[in-house]
């Protein structure tokens, strides 16, 4: 059985593709043509993605900057991505509508959660910007908070890595990953699946979480799928 309405977790850093820093307009259209297919298959998607690559306020703090300041300009930079995807996805025909949690009203519209659901409902991909709009809390959060808002099937958190590991696979060549796992299980193991308020939240709503590599062509459709042996399914 195959999800119909989903959340899909971006990070910032992915949209950098091979630079350093800001946006790779290639890796960018790249997960527009993702998006794409699914919606043409009927998916309902819902996208945050976070500001990293351009800034990141739990950064600015550590510089001297004050973190309230830093955090909300964090959530500034990921409205820049959010649009950038927004024009990616329009590119290429794909009907969108940005909401964000700071009044924009000459960008986006305001957060509003039966007009996302709605949207949704006619086919058009939702892309959620500043975050929570309140500082201390991150895009990890963010999503989790959306993602139950508008009642997803499941968050899909597009990373580098093919799923959940024992170990940092990019650290230790002996990490193993695993194809499931419980939500207490990554309690008990102490693994980094996202900040612990978001994944708490997503445990009490039992939403699940499916951590996936979003630069392998093929791989958003076949986890929404539910292809086995396809990212990590964290479930209950």
């Amino acid at each position: 059985m195959a999800y119909k309405r989903i959340l899909l977790k971006l990070s910032g850093e992915a949209l950098m593709g091979d630079k350093q820093f800001g946006i790779d307009n290639n890796r960018i259209a790249e997960y527009a043509q993702e998006i794409k297919e699914v919606v043409n298959q009927g998916v309902e998607v819902a996208i945050v993605i976070g500001g990293g690559n351009i800034f990141r306020g739990i950064q600015a703090e550590q510089g001297g900057m004050e973190r309230t300041q830093g955090d909300y300009m964090g959530m500034l930079a990921t409205v820049i991505n959010s649009m950038a995807l927004q024009s990616a996805l329009e590119a290429i025909d794909v009907k969108t509508r940005l909401q964000t949690a700071i009044e924009m009203k000459e960008i986006a519209e305001p957060f509003i959660k039966r007009r996302a659901v709605r949207h949704l409902e006619k086919g058009r991909v939702v892309i959620f910007g500043a975050g929570t709009g309140n500082p201390y809390f991150t895009t990890d959060t963010a999503a989790s908070l959306r993602a139950i808002e508008i009642e997803a099937d499941a968050i899909l958190k597009g990373t580098r890595v093919d799923g959940i590991y024992t170990a940092d696979p990019e650290k230790d060549i002996t990490a193993t990953k695993y194809n499931k796992i419980t939500f207490d299980e990554v309690y008990e193991k102490g693994l980094t699946v996202m900040d612990m308020t978001a994944f708490t939240l997503c445990k009490e709503n039992e939403l699940p979480i499916i951590v996936f590599d979003m630069n392998t062509p093929g791989n958003l459709k076949k986890v929404i799928a539910q292809e086995s042996g396809i990212g990590t399914l964290v479930e209950f």
